[in-house]
């Protein structure tokens, strides 16, 4: 695992076809390192009330009010303490700036247009619209998330009047 500073560090000569890979629960997951503005460690934020489960509060990030979501509970994943891995990635989502909880940073990796695939496809009643391909490094198979689509319309619009 990289350590937050590396990471940033990465994170800030970032080019395209360069993604940022995190972990939660036992799968590897990746976003394009574009999209990420920068990765925090774990912090206390200010909880919302009436909102969905997956959406944990808002955080203070320089002056700027970010909403805040566990991308486990997003998932439908089981829920899981916040340790000393536990992450805020800051992400440019439409316009808009929010943090995600994931388990741990991995790394910031490139990804050769042969090592990565489309997204099989799965029965209709599956949605799986949020990921964009999915690479393969070494053995590691990686899903690539299209953060536009994590969250719904309504979700993000949900968001912002928080």
């Amino acid at each position: 695992m990289g350590t937050i500073e590396a990471v940033n560090e990465a994170i800030s000569k970032g080019t395209s076809g360069q993604f940022v890979t995190f972990s939660v629960g036992d799968e590897e997951y990746g976003v394009e390192v574009l999209r990420v503005q920068e990765i925090i460690g774990y912090q206390g934020f200010t909880k919302i009330p009436n909102v969905p489960s997956f959406v944990k509060g808002v955080l203070n990030l320089r002056g700027s009010v970010v909403p805040v979501i566990d991308l486990r509970l997003k998932f439908n994943m089981t829920g899981k303490d916040y340790d000393k891995f536990t992450v805020i990635l800051i992400l440019e989502v439409k316009d808009r700036v929010i943090g995600v909880i994931v388990d741990a940073v991995s790394d910031v990796i490139s990804l050769l247009e042969s090592e990565v695939q489309p997204t099989p496809d799965f029965s209709s009643g599956i949605r799986a619209d949020f990921i964009s391909a999915m690479g393969r490094k070494e053995d590691k198979l990686i899903i690539i998330l299209d953060v536009d689509k994590v969250l719904s319309e309504g979700e993000l619009e949900m968001l912002a009047a928080a």
